[in-house]
C-alpha cells in the first residue's frame, strides 16, 4: 500500500487540492457545526420549541457524527476521500432541506441526525484522512493549510447565517446553505479532489482495520482529544458569559472574544511556518499549556486580562485542531490512518456534545473557579502528551 501514497494525481498540484479542500471544509463548518449559534433562537420560534431542544438536537448531531467517524475513516483508507467527500455535500444539503421544512420535535431532530452523518462525512477528520490517502506521511503541510482556509468558517457563517435570517427567514437560510452545497461544494469536491494513485490495487487487497493496538499510544491521544474537545466546546457555548463573570461588561466580553478566531488562524499560520518542521508532539504540547496560561492571566488580572485569555485559548485551539490530524499520522503512520482518527476522535465529539450543558452548569455552580477544571483538563492531556515517545523512524 505504500505506493498509494505521494503520487496521487501529479498533474493535480498540491495548491489546487488543497485550496479545493479547504473551501470545502469552510462550507461544512459553516452550514453545520456553525449554525446553531445565529439560528437556535429563529429556528426554536419558529416550530414552537425551547431553544434547548435545537442545542439537543444539535448534541445528538455530534453524538452521530462521533459514532459514525470510524466506519468512514475505515471507508476512505479503502478508496481514498473523494466519493466520501462528495456524499457529504448531498446529505448535508438533504439535511439542511429537511432543517428547513421541520414543523415540531420530532422533524427538528430528525433533521439534525441527517446534518451529524454529513458532519461526519465531511467535516475535518475526513478531511484529514483524504489528505494522508494522497499524500501519506507528507501530508502534515496539507493538513495545515486546510485549517487556515477553514479557521474562518465561523468568519463566514455568523454573517451570511445572520444577514440572510434578517432578509429571508431562518427557512431559506437553511435552503441557502443546501444549495451552496450542491452548487459550490459538490463540484469542487467531484471535480478538483484526485483520488489515490494505485486505488484499485488497494481495493483488492484484504483490508485490516488497525483497531485500538497499540493500546497504550491509542488511549493516550483519545484522552488527549478528549479533555481538549471538552474545553473547546465548553468555551465555544460560554466564553461570553465566562468573562463577563470575570467582571468584563458584555461589549468587553464580546470584543475579547472575537479574538479567538483569529488567534487560531495566526497560530495555525506560526505552525505552518516555523513548527512543521518538529515533531507534531512539540506543537501539541505547546497547545495544551496555552488554556491554563490564559485561565491564569484571567484569575489573576480579571476583566482586563479577558482579551489575553480569549487570545491564549483561540491559539491552543488552533495549535491543537491541527495536532489532532498531524500527531496521529506521526506516531502511526499512513497505514490504516482514517481508522485510527475515527476512533481517537469519537470520545472527543462525544464528550464535545455533552461539554456545553456540562460546563454550563458548573459555571453557575462554581462562578470563575471554574476555569480551573478547564485548565485541570488541559494540564492532564499535557501530562498525556508527556507519556507519549516520538517513534525513532518517524
Amino acid at each position: 500500500m505504500v505506493g498509494a501514497y505521494a503520487s496521487a494525481n501529479p498533474a493535480r498540484s498540491r495548491r489546487v487540492v488543497v485550496t479545493a479542500l479547504g473551501t470545502t471544509q469552510t462550507l461544512a463548518w459553516a452550514s453545520s457545526y456553525y449554525l446553531p449559534a445565529i439560528l437556535a433562537d429563529p429556528i426554536a420560534v419558529g416550530i414552537g420549541v425551547p431553544r434547548s431542544a435545537v442545542f439537543a438536537a444539535f448534541s445528538v448531531a455530534l453524538l452521530i457524527s462521533a459514532f459514525a467517524g470510524p466506519w468512514i475513516g475505515r471507508a476512505i483508507d479503502r478508496n481514498g476521500g473523494r466519493g466520501v467527500l462528495v456524499l457529504s455535500n448531498l446529505v448535508l444539503a438533504g439535511g439542511l432541506v429537511a432543517l428547513g421544512a421541520a414543523t415540531g420535535w420530532i422533524s427538528l431532530f430528525a433533521a439534525w441526525a441527517v446534518i451529524g452523518v454529513g458532519m461526519a462525512l465531511g467535516l475535518y477528520d475526513a478531511g484529514f484522512a483524504t489528505l494522508t490517502a494522497l499524500y501519506g506521511a507528507k501530508a502534515r503541510g496539507a493538513i495545515t493549510g486546510i485549517t487556515l482556509f477553514a479557521g474562518f468558517a465561523s468568519t463566514v457563517s455568523w454573517p451570511l447565517s445572520a444577514l440572510l435570517n434578517d432578509w429571508l427567514g431562518w427557512r431559506e437560510t437553511c435552503l441557502v446553505w443546501a444549495a451552496l452545497h450542491l452548487a459550490i461544494g459538490l463540484p469542487i469536491n467531484r471535480l478538483l479532489l484526485p483520488v489515490p494513485a494505485n486505488r484499485e490495487p488497494i481495493a483488492r487487497t484484504p483490508f485490516a482495520a488497525p483497531g485500538w493496538k497499540p493500546y497504550r499510544e491509542m488511549f493516550l491521544l483519545a484522552f488527549v482529544f478528549a479533555a481538549a474537545w471538552f474545553v473547546t466546546g465548553a468555551m465555544a457555548a460560554h466564553l461570553p458569559r465566562l468573562l463577563e463573570r470575570a467582571g468584563a461588561t458584555p461589549l468587553q466580553a464580546i470584543a475579547a472574544a472575537a479574538l479567538v478566531g483569529p488567534a487560531q488562524v495566526a497560530a495555525r499560520i506560526v505552525e505552518f511556518l516555523f513548527l512543521r518542521k518538529i515533531h507534531p508532539l512539540v506543537s501539541a504540547r505547546i497547545a495544551v499549556t496555552l488554556h491554563p496560561l490564559g485561565a491564569a492571566a484571567l484569575a489573576v488580572a480579571g476583566a482586563p486580562g479577558a482579551a489575553m485569555f480569549a487570545a491564549l485559548y483561540g491559539a491552543g485551539n488552533g495549535l491543537l485542531t491541527i495536532a489532532r490530524g498531524t500527531l496521529p499520522l506521526a506516531i502511526f503512520g499512513p497505514e490504516g490512518y482514517g481508522a485510527r482518527t475515527g476512533l481517537i476522535g469519537a470520545p472527543a465529539r462525544t464528550v464535545q456534545a455533552f461539554a456545553p450543558f456540562v460546563f454550563g452548569l458548573m459555571l453557575d455552580a462554581m462562578g470563575l473557579w471554574v476555569i480551573v477544571v478547564s485548565a485541570a483538563l488541559c494540564l492532564a492531556a499535557l501530562l498525556a502528551l508527556l507519556a507519549l515517545r516520538v517513534p525513532s523512524d518517524r
